[in-house]
């Protein structure tokens, strides 16, 4: 195929911003944006558009927000544009088998694990909560199915050892941008592999809720702080103390015997507030309290007292 491909690219967070603009910048005829529609969002309950379309609408690409896609008029009008392919980047709807049969080249999916891993809609914080070694970018052939297509290219990458659910998303969201590319190309040169998925191998990474960031500190310490890089920013690691919520940002691990049931804040010199948990300890380095600002521990005892002894959870 010697002209551009015709692209409707599907994508809605932050995540799907660099793959459409490196297609755009290198060319591609994008026909039209499909995102979510505008939702409130802050305090003051604004209608924001979603960053996709607001990269869209730079880059001059016209753009559809339908509540679903699952309706007769949003049909034929992806019939109408007759695309060449749909490249989906964590759009946030299902496309029915219908809608799949369109594009002549069909749909290529832009997921952030190492399918079958953690197919889903939360496959970055998962991968660290559940303390994988490695992750990266799987372009799929997209079916009816949730994550199931054959997988087209892989790219992996270490997870560091520090780095929180934000850094990796950043990350993977550059990286899956170069891994899109690399699969057009291979697509229009012939040479794209196509792999079956070894469906008895999937785990499945669902949609965090808010109580998931509360920590239970007879977990392992190591635990605890997977959980904590997992779901920052969002929904955040929280506890309480004397029904006080206070949310953790960063903490380290402290290998030691302890001899106080888990919770429990261990004396310690000024400055530093280190918990018993289920094994070994955790030293809490950024914290938030109920209706403060994000501070390093140190500045936040400055204000706020934990004694030692006091149990949090």
């Amino acid at each position: 195929m010697s002209r551009p491909l015709t692209i409707v690219y599907m994508g809605t967070p932050d995540f799907a911003v660099p793959p459409m603009a490196a297609l755009h910048e290198r060319g591609y005829r994008i026909l039209t944006v499909v995102t979510q529609p505008d939702r409130p969002k802050g305090r003051g309950r604004k209608l924001t558009p979603p960053p996709v379309k607001q990269a869209a609408l730079k880059f001059g690409c016209p753009v559809l927000q339908p509540e679903t896609v699952r309706t007769d008029d949003f049909h034929r009008n992806m019939a109408d544009l007759a695309p060449d392919l749909y490249v989906v980047a964590a759009f946030g709807q299902i496309l029915p088998q219908s809608l799949l049969d369109i594009p002549k080249q069909g749909a290529i999916n832009i997921h952030a694990s190492l399918l079958p891993r953690h197919r889903g809609a939360a496959p970055i914080h998962r991968a660290i909560i559940e303390g994988d070694a490695e992750t990266g970018i799987t372009t799929m052939m997209m079916d009816k199915g949730m994550d199931t297509g054959d997988i087209l290219l892989m790219d992996r990458t270490p997870i560091g050892p520090t780095e929180t659910a934000a850094e990796l998303h950043d990350r993977l969201s550059r990286m899956g941008a170069k891994t899109i590319l690399r699969t057009l190309e291979m697509l229009q040169s012939g040479t794209l592999p196509r792999t079956s998925q070894d469906h008895s191998r999937a785990t499945y990474a669902p949609m965090l809720r808010k109580k998931d960031g509360q920590v239970d500190w007879s977990q392992p310490a190591e635990t605890i702080d997977r959980l904590i890089r997992g779901v920052t920013p969002w929904p955040g690691a929280f506890t309480f103390s004397d029904g006080m919520r206070l949310k953790i940002f960063r903490a380290s691990v402290l290998h030691r015997d302890i001899s106080v049931p888990p919770g429990t804040i261990l004396e310690c010199i000024p400055g530093e507030l280190r918990v018993a948990t289920g094994k070994d300890a955790l030293a809490i380095k950024e914290i938030q309290g109920q209706s403060g600002k994000r501070l390093p521990i140190d500045d936040f005892l400055c204000g706020c007292r934990l004694p030692d002894g006091s149990c949090l959870g």
